[in-house]
């Protein structure tokens, strides 16, 4: 009897080819061939005759075999299995180009009683079927049960008949012993059919009645799976959460006192109201015996960066150090920058770790996280390795949080003893998605922007418009206002973005006259390219 957790291995008639191909697929598990749901169902309940068959029709008939064989040559090296049809109606011929002669030749006798299914086309003026299936029938019987047959995603080396066959058999040995993992009450609640109904109803349709014939693209047995793996995600986000939320002693205790007076006096402006309502919302929640897991939200400009820079002071306040991850080295430096400014003027200074920086200062700092002399260190994945310890790490911030995995996120809180986490992220997520993909997160949403903030016009112009598009740049910036142009990678050219970028800042030198034209890039030097941003600032 074979299990969900067992490896596809273990289904007879398996073995390491026919599994290296399910791989392919991303099944590795009993489990993951069960779950690799069928992409369309074929009906062949309806039979045509084979003198009404149409070229380039999908279609299924009962024939009788006239003759069969593999005796057909057409080029040197390649041979063609061949058998004729006839149901009374008419004759067709089917052809196989790769096939098993034994197989086909058994059962494909003169004489046999079949069901083909397959398309039609037309060569040499003679309609014919490639590759088609065959399924033998009894004589004197009735034909078989509904035959309505699953369609899977294809792989090379599987045909449709064999991953047919593998379910089939995986079905046939996991029933038996199948414990559903949804409770009875709560498939009742949320009516729904149990884990076998609709594995069976999916895979092999035909055992239902006809009306019972899956929708490709939703049913009650799909909705069924899907439920079960939401709520299997949303299940193992409780338990980490339950797991986060045991209250452990901790190092640190944030000191948020008087901080978010402090920081709107040194501010050059007013905080919104939003801005100050996540801010109290932060600093509550790093006040708790637990450590804060939360997801901040917000449009680009909406202040998270702030709200970030509070966070810090506080860590920083209760004697604790911060780390802030972003995912490029430009946007770390651009973060230096920011909270040189903001953190400086309260005495905080911060440090920056990427793979750019040289090896000496990269050596100081990290001398100076793990005595506790560095309370903040802004960089990319470089802050990840295993030579990067804290002495006493309070917080971690993660920016552009969909640009890192789960273990990257919780690889930086690992680094300390339950410190905070404030992950930020400017792409809109509703909030019931939200509860769903980080329902191991309180939620924060900046949704009010700054004063003077104006909307945002977005055109698209063709390449005919470039030319109007670098007027209406020069003329702007002449205007005393700025622009910057982003160079995309382009890939099929095998040209990278520093050299795309070089280029480009060179051909819009010389077509804008008057105009002061600067680059920025990622390979750089750290030096340059801070003076070129703070520069165009």
């Amino acid at each position: 009897m074979l299990t969900l957790s067992d490896a596809v291995r273990a289904i007879p008639g398996v073995g390491s080819a026919r599994a290296g191909h399910l791989e392919q697929l991303g099944v590795f598990t009993v489990d993951d061939l069960l779950r690799l749901l069928p992409r369309r169902y074929e009906d062949r309940r309806a039979l045509t005759p084979i003198a009404s068959l149409a070229a380039g029709a999908t279609a299924s008939f009962e024939a009788r075999v006239v003759s069969s064989g593999a005796a057909i040559t057409p080029r040197r090296g390649l041979r063609v299995f061949r058998a004729v049809f006839e149901d009374g109606s008419g004759r067709i011929a089917g052809l196989w180009f790769r096939f098993r002669a034994a197989h086909l030749q058994t059962l494909l006798r003169t004489g046999a009683r079949v069901l083909v299914h397959g398309t039609v086309i037309v060569a040499a003026g003679r309609r014919e079927i490639l590759h088609p299936e065959i399924e033998p029938l009894a004589e004197g019987a009735e034909r078989c049960a509904p035959l309505v047959r699953p369609v899977y995603p294809a792989t090379a080396g599987l045909s449709q008949a064999t991953l047919r066959a593998i379910v089939q058999r995986a079905l046939e040995a996991v029933l038996p012993g199948l414990e559903d993992p949804l409770p009875p009450e709560l498939r009742e609640r949320h009516r729904l059919p149990g884990l076998a109904e609709s594995l069976v109803a999916l895979h092999d349709p035909g055992a239902g009645s006809p009306a019972q014939v899956p929708a490709p693209d939703g049913s009650i047995w799909r909705r069924r799976l899907v439920f079960e793996e939401l709520f299997r995600m949303q299940l193992q986000l409780a338990i980490r959460r339950r797991r986060q939320e045991s209250v452990r002693p901790r190092q640190t205790r944030p000191d948020g006192s008087g901080l978010l007076a402090r920081l709107g006096e040194r501010l050059p402006f007013a905080l919104t109201a939003a801005q100050a309502r996540v801010c109290r919302e932060i600093l509550a929640d790093m006040g708790e015996p637990r450590p804060m897991q939360r997801l901040l939200q917000g449009d680009v400009g909406s202040g998270k960066t702030v709200v970030a820079a509070l966070a810090i002071l506080a860590a920083a306040a209760g004697g604790g150090q911060a780390a802030l991850l972003a995912p490029t080295e430009l946007l770390a430096e651009q973060h230096y920058l920011t909270f040189g400014r903001l953190a400086g003027a309260l005495g905080l200074e911060p440090e920056l770790l990427t793979g750019g920086v040289p090896r000496a200062r990269r050596a100081r700092v990290l001398a100076g996280l793990a005595a506790g002399r560095v309370p903040l260190v802004i960089g990319t994945h470089a802050l990840l390795e295993s030579n990067v310890r804290f002495s006493r790490l309070a917080l971690a911030v993660v920016d552009e949080q969909h640009r890192f995995g789960v273990r990257q996120r919780l690889g930086l809180r690992e680094k300390g003893e339950e410190p905070d986490l404030l992950v930020m992220t400017a792409t809109p997520i509703p909030r019931s998605l939200a509860l769903t993909l980080y329902g191991d997160l309180d939620l924060s949403t900046l949704d009010e922007s700054p004063p003077g903030r104006r909307p945002v016009s977005t055109r698209v112009i063709g390449e005919a418009g470039r030319r109007a598009a670098w007027e209406l740049l020069r003329s702007e910036v002449l205007q005393g206002r700025r622009a910057f142009v982003v160079c995309p990678l382009i890939e099929e050219t095998g040209e990278d973005d520093p050299a795309a970028a070089v280029r480009m800042a060179a051909r819009l030198q010389a077509h804008l006259p008057g105009v002061r034209v600067g680059l920025l890039h990622g390979r750089l030097p750290i030096e340059e390219r801070s003076r070129a941003m703070e520069r165009f600032r």
